[in-house]
């Protein structure tokens, strides 16, 4: 067994804990596999956090006392090597359950909720000693009818995991089929710098993208169908809110296993608000960077699928717009 099929391993024994959600295991679990001054960095209003009992008593504790059942499900579990020889682990899946109590002021509504996660793991021999993680708290928002932000342009709904079904059942060991992958993607990313001086067309969006890809956005953006949907509702917004944004190649991480591609960095892009605006947010020149963490599938030489997730939350706390202080004010009404 390499290396990578043993990470996953490692990390089984997590996500069992998590399914069935308990304090005792899932602690002992987080005791076992992170080193005790792992550095874990979490969307906000969670920031970053010391070691694996601050994750625990400040991030999974208050969320499962909001969801007295919670339960995590797995789409996608991947591992690989950066072309830097750092070893990473994505997890790519939804925590579910009965909201039957308050979560960060966001409304509990009784009924079954789900949210959405994208949390990267890098090993050290058989230690978690980083870990990047986003939760798509606006999604818990916008189940609860407490949406405090602009409207999406995309599909809002609940995002499937793998068209094929096997995201858990990857092949770590045809590192050949991996290389491609990441190939693919690489130079689909490297592709869309090429906006800047040739426009829409330089990107060649056709030569990366399946026709009937599906990008799979942040509630708040939501889904984009084709390669249209993905220009409509993500794309050209982003392009013309975010004009002068530059990725910083530096602190990316990429890796591949089998026909998956995970990408993590904290942050990975930077850029100013001017243009049209962004998200409803008005252009004044606001210097921001962005957090964002992707998984894609690639089928026969193409992208199908993409799941992307961003720290929305963040890049408003960034503007100066209090989205929790917005949301209580718009529903202090309810009781």
């Amino acid at each position: 067994m390499n290396r990578h099929e043993q990470h996953k391993n490692a990390i089984a024994a997590l996500r069992a804990a998590l399914y069935d959600f308990q304090p005792g295991p899932v602690e002992q679990a987080l005791q076992q596999l992170f080193s005790a001054d792992a550095v874990l960095q979490l969307s906000y209003p969670f920031e970053t956090l010391k070691g694996p009992n601050a994750f625990f008593n400040k991030a999974l504790l208050p969320l499962a006392n909001a969801i007295p059942d919670l339960e995590r499900r797995d789409t996608i579990v991947m591992a690989g090597s950066t072309p830097e020889g750092k070893d990473w682990v994505g997890c790519c899946g939804y925590y579910t359950g009965s909201f039957e109590k308050p979560w960060l002021d966001i409304p509990a509504t009784g009924h079954q909720v789900s949210m959405r996660f994208h949390e990267f793991y890098r090993f050290e021999g058989d230690k978690i000693v980083e870990m990047q993680a986003l939760w798509d708290i606006p999604e818990v928002m916008l189940q609860a009818g407490a949406w405090p932000m602009v409207p999406s342009l995309g599909r809002e709904w609940h995002v499937p995991g793998p068209a094929t079904q096997d995201g858990l059942t990857i092949n770590s060991s045809d590192r050949a089929r991996a290389a491609k992958s990441e190939k693919l993607v690489h130079d689909m990313c490297d592709s869309l710098g090429n906006y800047a001086s040739g426009g829409a067309e330089a990107m060649q969006l056709e030569r990366y993208w399946h026709p009937r890809c599906s990008w799979y956005g942040p509630s708040g953006i939501g889904t984009g169908r084709g390669i249209s949907g993905f220009r409509n509702w993500h794309q050209i917004p982003f392009l013309n809110g975010l004009p002068d944004r530059v990725g910083d190649a530096g602190a990316g991480h990429i890796f591949a296993d089998g026909d998956y591609v995970g990408f993590t960095a904290w942050p990975g892009m930077y850029m100013s608000v001017s243009g049209d605006g962004w998200l409803g947010i008005a252009p004044a020149g606001q210097k921001i960077t962005m957090r964002s963490l992707d998984f894609w599938r690639c089928e026969n030489g193409l992208i199908r699928e993409n799941w992307v997730l961003v720290d929305l939350l963040d890049v408003y706390h960034q503007l100066g717009v209090d989205v929790f202080a917005r949301m209580r004010e718009f529903n202090k009404a309810r009781r």
